[in-house]
């Protein structure tokens, strides 16, 4: 077997072009990344509003959904 010894700037440069190559041949790859990182941050975003609000019973909310 055979090694192969990189600088770092030979690795930085390889590491750049196998993931502007997979970018290219993958863009819904990207996408769907991206939209899940979006959802995420909307998540936490709406979790940490929820903490900052009152406590709303069950009974409040049944209420709310009968009409």
């Amino acid at each position: 077997m055979t090694t192969v010894t990189l600088d770092e700037n030979q690795f930085k440069s390889l590491l750049k072009e196998a993931l502007t190559e997979i970018l290219e041949e993958r863009q819904d790859l990207l996408s769907t990344i991206v939209m899940e990182a979006l959802e995420d941050i909307g998540l936490a975003n709406a979790i940490r509003e929820g903490r900052q609000s009152d406590y709303v019973s069950r009974k409040e909310i049944d209420a709310l959904l009968k009409g």
